[in-house]
């Protein structure tokens, strides 16, 4: 049974956590920044809502089968469990203070303009140029998918040694002063980093490479460092228990992702396309490379090394899609195959830290590259030229790395000083399924 100070911690931090970031409510009405005439298309809402119901579906299934699949089988539960309710404690944060912190006007985090969702209707224009031709709620709800998707990422490195209630404590805590600050930096009306008119520090991130894929990659290895190494690790054998299930959960990432990247665009246009068919080619090329370095390090190529070199191929296209040619993709696509594999087993087994699924490995390696190299090629870039463009993204790259983790270091501490964070050893060796849930994800 959850501890009541864990519950009443958890509705604190939902409510009101975030009032040392935001700006102080005024008795203004919100601002509004919106035309004059707003004339919602039927085509971009018809593609928005689907998008949405992609990145949902890349977070439920996708993400809990791929990583589900590769723990041990006295442990599924525990990862599907905390997918899910990532899924419905993200969504409720998102509700209560979360969108209004992340989109509303602000220099470093937004206010509570939108606090309760109040003022997001669906049949409004969506303010601050955002989308010109969806409804602002249609809006909040895709963004809603990405803030679900980015704290459920760092699952992956802490997979099988935390307790369920620590994670959940610091699944809030962090999409409050991580997720939230970190997106309004990059896309929120005000924030420092947005690609605006004026803005000399304006860095270009289409889908979430820095928001997303940087600030969970290095939270997930964080993570891993602060709880130390699973009992066993690199002493006995941690084999993926289900292959098909972390296969077909890739598939289905895969599939999401055109949700991701091509519903960024904000309507069904030609942004939309060029960002689908550079996240197709850019996946492709990745798996490809990823599989043929594997060949020719160790002789075969593995379904998991495809598995994993598309995700890489699709963390490094992320902030570039909308930018980039598709020539350029492919590009994008073969280094991220590549430097990833790097990443995941010649520099991981260097420093022989536990990062239990690559989270920093795929995401966090892939979502820097692609950052960086979203500058190199992209077809558009700052007044200043290129060289101020590539400076920027190294900018982006080094803010979000510095509030991810410094920022999870702090909240670590926090979840374990008052829910703990660790399972016992006993548990550990039993499995979470049994001793966190209280079933099993098999009976034989």
């Amino acid at each position: 049974m959850p501890k009541p100070k864990f519950i009443l911690a958890l509705l604190c931090f939902l409510a009101v956590g975030s009032s040392a970031l935001a700006d102080p409510p005024t008795a203004q009405s919100p601002p509004t920044a919106v035309p004059e005439a707003f004339k919602q298309s039927p085509g971009d809402n018809a593609w928005m809502l689907t998008s949405s119901a992609l990145v949902l579906m890349m977070t439920i299934p996708g993400l809990a089968l791929f990583y589900g699949g590769l723990v041990r089988t006295k442990n599924v539960l525990s990862v599907l469990m905390q997918c899910i309710g990532a899924v419905g404690l993200i969504s409720l944060h998102w509700f209560v203070v979360g969108y209004s912190l992340a989109f509303s006007d602000g220099r470093f985090v937004g206010g509570f303009d939108w606090v309760l969702l109040n003022g997001v209707e669906p049949d409004a224009a969506t303010p601050f140029g955002y989308a010109d031709h969806i409804p602002h709620q249609l809006w909040m709800v895709y963004q809603l998918m990405f803030a679900i998707i980015t704290p459920a990422l760092i699952c992956g490195a802490f997979a099988e040694r935390v307790k369920f209630s620590g994670v959940a404590l610091f699944l809030v805590l962090w999409s409050t002063f991580v997720y939230d600050p970190l997106a309004h930096w990059v896309w929120g009306s005000g924030g420092f980093l947005r690609n605006a008119d004026k803005n000399p520090w304006g860095a270009l991130d289409f889908a979430g490479g820095t928001v997303v894929h940087v600030s969970s990659g290095v939270s997930a290895l964080v993570c891993a460092l602060y709880l130390g190494k699973r009992r066993g690790y690199l002493k006995e054998p941690m084999p993926p228990h289900s292959m098909v299930s972390t296969f077909l959960g890739a598939a289905m990432l895969w599939v999401g992702w055109f949700g991701f990247n091509a519903g960024s665009a904000g309507e069904a246009n030609g942004a939309a396309v060029s960002a689908f068919c550079n996240t197709h080619f850019a996946t492709a090329a990745a798996a490809v490379a990823w599989s043929l370095a594997e060949y020719f390090a160790r002789g075969k190529a593995s379904a998991l090394g495809a598995a994993s070199g598309a995700v890489a191929g699709l963390v490094a296209i992320t902030p570039a899609c909308g930018f980039v040619t598709i020539r350029a993709s492919v590009l994008i696509g073969l280094a991220a195959g590549l430097v990833c594999f790097f990443a995941c087993t010649t520099v991981k087994n260097a420093f022989k830290y536990d990062d239990s699924l690559d989270a920093f490995g795929v995401h966090g390696v892939g979502g820097m590259l692609g950052a960086l190299l979203t500058g190199v090629f992209a077809t558009t870039v700052s007044d200043l030229g290129r060289g101020r463009q590539i400076l920027n993204q190294l900018a982006a790259i080094g803010a979000a790395t510095l509030l991810a983790a410094v920022g999870t270091f702090i909240l670590l501490v926090i979840v374990n000083a008052t829910v703990g964070i660790r399972v016992k050893e006993s548990d550990e060796i039993e499995g979470l399924d049994l001793t966190q849930h209280g079933e099993a994800g098999y009976h034989y």
